[in-house]
């Protein structure tokens, strides 16, 4: 399907690029998340007039995000989980609990934004989780997970 980019998207293109991406990617997310459009004439067309406040409007979202990303690099988020004796958690911290506990202490973090590529947290100790605020904003933070006193 071909598809006009309404911003930059990793791996696929730029702002007002028009590439070809399979059908269920432009149907179920592209689209969706309001990141492209059909590539019709009018659509086409509407861009090249619209070209200019997309791009004012990308550029501020960056900005915003280099700003988030300056306050987050270098946080140390430390959470209390019930572990056993030898240091395993019962259970696991995933990137789910990090977004949640980054929103309590007020940063505007959602789980698509905490990548884990080692998968969840299962042990006590430091860990260094990658934050993907932007495609082209990543930061890290350290994660301190602390044993859960009864």
């Amino acid at each position: 399907m071909q598809i006009i980019l309404l911003e930059k998207v990793l791996n696929v293109g730029l702002l007002g690029d028009i590439v070809k991406v399979k059908d269920g990617y432009a149907r179920n997310f592209l689209i969706p998340q309001g990141k492209a459009k059909r590539a019709t004439e009018k659509n086409i067309a509407d861009m090249s007039l619209r070209r200019a406040d997309l791009e004012k409007l990308a550029d501020n979202k960056l900005a915003v995000q280099n700003t988030l990303g300056e306050k987050l690099n270098g946080v140390e988020l430390k959470m209390a989980q019930k572990a056993g004796v030898d240091g395993r958690l019962f259970g696991s911290v995933n990137n789910v609990d990090i977004a949640e506990a980054l929103k309590a202490l007020g940063y505007d973090i959602t789980k698509a934004m905490v990548q884990m590529p080692n998968g969840p947290i299962k042990m006590i100790g430091e860990s260094a989780v990658k934050l993907q605020l932007h495609t082209d904003v990543t930061t890290e933070i350290k994660v301190i997970i602390v044993a859960e006193k009864d």
